[in-house]
C-alpha cells in the first residue's frame, strides 16, 4: 500500500508512547507534509518537532518556508535568524533575511549580505546591489553595475533593461528610451516590459510609437489595461510612470523574474520563496500573487491557491484572470456551486467576455447540468466577434452537451463546425468518428475521422479503442483485436476498454479470454465509471449465456465479419 500523509497520521497514535519519548511521530509527519507541499501540516507538525529537537536544521528549514508561504514574511524571520543561527550558510534563512532587510528599506544590511555572499545567482545578486545602490541615493554606483553587466553578451540584454528602469525612475527617459530601443530587436519584451517602456515613450510624447508597440507587442489583442493604455495615448495624455517606484519595487521585479524562470525547473517551495518576498517587496506586484496562486493549485492546495488568489483586487489589471483561476481552485476543491455561483457573477460584471460563460459551461457539464451548460455555451458563442480557430473548443464542448441532450442533429453541426474552424483535432475527430460509429451512421467516414485522429495522436488509448471499435462495427474483427489490444496495454485499467477487447475476442472466437476481460471490466469498475457508456448488467448477462445471446435479446443484428 502507498504511504500517504493520512496513513501515516493514522499510524502515528497508534505508536503514541514511543513517539512521546523519541519524538518521531511529529518529526515523520513534518517530513511527509514538508514532501507534499503541504505547508499548514508542516507548520503544524514542525513546530511541534522543533519543540522536542530546536537543533534540527531540516525541520527548521520546513518550517521556515511553510512561515513564509502561509503568512506575511516578518512572521518567518524569528524562524530565519533561529536557522541562521544553527547554520550561517542556510540559503533559506539567508533569503528569507535579506528579503526583510529590502522590505525595510535598509539597504545597508542589504548589501551587507550581498557582499556575505548571500546569493540568488550571480547576475541577480548584481542587479540587487544595484537597487540597492539606488536605494541609498548612489546612482552612480548603480550605473556602473548595470554597465559592467552588459559587457557580458549573455547578460547585456536584461542588464540594459534593468538600467531604462533605473534611469526612467530617476526622470532621464530620454535614456531610457534609448537603452530599450537598442536592445528591442535582440531582448523580446514581457507584458511589464512592454508596458512600462510605452509609459517611457509617452512621457517623451512619442504617442504613435507607444501604440505601435502595444499593438505589435500583443498582435492586437488588447485587454482592458492596454485599452486603456492605448485609449490615453490616442488622446494625446501622457501615461505616468508607474512601472517601477522605488528601489524596493526594482528588487520585488528580480525576484519574481526569477521565480517566474525558476518555476519550470525548480521545487515548488524554491519558487514558492521567491515569489513571496516578491509579494513581500511590492505587494501591487500581482504578478507575484498569481504565480503564488497557480503554484499552490499545482500543489494540489486548493485553499491556499483560492486564497491567493483573493488577494488580487478588483482594480488590478489581472483582476479577471484571477477571478477565472479562483473559480478553478473552487471547482478542484469539490467547491463546484461556490464555483458556478462566482462565474454568474463575473459575467454580470464582465458581459463582453466570452471565457466566462465557457468556463461556466464546462463546470455545469460536469455536474451533468446539461440544459444549464448549454445556455452557458449558447451565451459564449454568441458574444464571438467573428470567427478564429481557437473557438472549436466551444463549439466541441457544446456539442458534447447537445449529445447529451439527445440532440443529435444540433450535436453533429457543433461537431463539424468545431472540425471546420481546426479540422485536425483529434479529441473531436475520435468523439464524432465514435458517436457516428454508436449510431450505426456512415461509418466509413467515421473510419476516416478515427484513423487521422489516431495518426494525430498514437498514445492515446481512448483513440486507439474507438478505432477498434469501429473495426468492430464494420464486422473487421481481426483488425479491431489489433486495435483493442493496444488501447488496453495504453490504459490497462480501464472499465470500458476491457469491456470492448472481450466482445472482440469473443466475435474471433477466443470466448474464454473474452470471458476473462469482461471479469476484468466489471473488477474496475468504480465511481468514476461513465455508466452510460458501460453497463455492468449488461456484462454480466454476457458472462452468464454469452455475447451472442445479449445481442439476440436486444434485438440486434448478430456478429458477422465484413469485408
Amino acid at each position: 500500500m502507498a504511504l500517504t500523509l493520512s496513513t501515516l497520521l493514522t499510524a502515528v497514535p497508534t505508536a503514541q508512547a514511543e513517539a512521546q519519548e523519541t519524538g518521531l511521530g511529529p518529526y515523520l509527519a513534518t517530513r511527509m507534509a514538508d514532501f507534499q507541499g503541504d505547508f499548514n501540516a508542516t507548520l503544524d507538525y514542525g513546530t511541534r518537532a522543533i519543540a522536542q529537537n530546536p537543533e534540527n536544521e531540516g525541520i527548521l528549514e520546513g518550517v521556515t518556508i511553510a512561515q513564509l508561504v502561509l503568512n506575511p514574511l516578518p512572521d518567518a524571520t524569528p524562524y530565519a535568524r533561529r536557522l541562521e543561527a544553527l547554520n550561517a550558510d542556510n540559503r533559506v534563512a539567508r533569503l528569507v533575511l535579506l528579503g526583510d532587510a529590502l522590505g525595510r528599506e535598509d539597504w545597508d544590511s542589504a548589501l551587507e549580505m550581498l557582499d556575505a555572499g548571500v546569493s540568488v545567482g550571480s547576475l541577480m545578486t548584481n542587479m540587487l546591489r544595484a537597487w540597492a545602490e539606488l536605494g541609498r541615493g548612489r546612482m552612480s554606483q548603480a550605473l556602473s553595475i548595470y554597465d559592467e553587466l552588459a559587457k557580458d553578451e549573455d547578460t547585456a540584454g536584461f542588464a540594459l533593461f534593468q538600467k531604462a528602469l533605473a534611469t526612467a525612475l530617476v526622470g532621464d527617459f530620454e535614456t531610457a528610451d534609448a537603452l530599450l530601443r537598442d536592445q528591442l530587436a535582440e531582448f523580446q519584451l514581457n507584458r511589464r516590459g512592454v508596458v512600462a517602456y510605452a509609459q517611457i515613450l509617452s512621457q517623451l510624447e512619442k504617442y504613435d510609437e507607444a501604440i505601435a508597440l502595444i499593438e505589435e507587442a500583443t498582435g492586437g489583442v488588447l485587454d482592458d489595461e492596454l485599452t486603456a493604455m492605448v485609449d490615453t495615448l490616442k488622446s494625446a495624455t501622457p501615461l505616468p510612470y508607474t512601472a517601477i517606484s522605488g528601489a524596493r519595487d526594482g528588487a520585488a521585479e528580480l525576484f519574481y523574474m526569477i521565480a517566474d524562470n525558476l518555476s519550470l525547473d525548480a521545487s515548488h517551495s524554491t519558487v514558492l520563496i521567491y515569489a513571496r518576498i516578491a509579494e513581500h517587496l511590492a505587494p501591487t506586484l500581482h504578478a507575484a500573487t498569481l504565480l503564488t496562486a497557480q503554484l499552490h493549485e499545482e500543489l494540489g492546495q486548493y485553499d491556499l491557491a483560492v486564497a491567493a488568489y483573493a488577494r488580487i483586487p478588483q482594480d488590478s489589471p489581472i483582476f479577471l484572470q484571477a477571478a477565472l483561476g479562483r473559480a478553478l481552485a473552487l471547482n478542484n476543491n469539490d467547491r463546484a456551486d461556490e464555483a458556478i455561483g462566482e462565474l454568474r457573477a463575473l459575467s454580470g460584471q464582465f458581459p463582453e467576455r466570452a471565457r466566462i460563460p465557457t468556463l461556466l459551461g464546462e463546470f455545469l457539464s460536469r455536474q451533468d447540468r446539461h440544459e444549464e451548460a448549454r445556455v452557458a455555451f449558447d451565451h459564449a458563442i454568441s458574444l464571438f466577434q467573428g470567427e478564429v480557430s481557437t473557438q472549436w473548443r466551444v463549439y466541441f464542448q457544446r456539442a458534447i452537451v447537445l449529445s447529451k441532450l439527445d440532440d443529435w442533429p444540433a450535436a453533429e453541426a457543433d461537431f463539424r463546425k468545431s472540425l471546420d474552424l481546426s479540422p485536425n483535432q483529434p479529441n473531436v475527430l475520435n468523439y464524432l468518428g465514435y458517436s457516428l460509429v454508436e449510431r450505426r451512421e456512415k461509418l466509413d467516414e467515421a473510419l476516416g475521422m478515427i484513423e487521422r485522429a489516431v495518426a494525430e495522436r498514437p498514445d492515446s488509448g481512448y483513440i486507439t479503442d474507438s478505432l477498434g471499435w469501429v473495426y468492430y462495427r464494420l464486422g473487421r474483427y481481426d483488425e479491431a483485436v489489433k486495435q483493442m489490444e493496444r488501447a488496453v496495454e495504453l490504459l490497462p485499467i480501464d472499465p470500458i476498454l476491457n469491456d470492448h477487447l472481450g466482445d472482440t475476442y469473443w466475435a474471433v472466437g477466443r470466448k474464454r479470454e473474452a470471458e476473462f476481460q469482461w471479469k476484468r471490466s466489471l473488477s474496475f469498475v468504480t465511481d468514476d465509471t461513465d455508466l452510460e457508456e458501460l453497463n455492468p448488467d449488461r456484462i454480466r448477462r454476457k458472462l452468464e449465456v454469452g455475447l451472442d445471446q445479449v445481442l439476440e435479446e436486444e434485438g440486434a443484428a448478430p456478429l458477422q465479419a465484413g469485408n
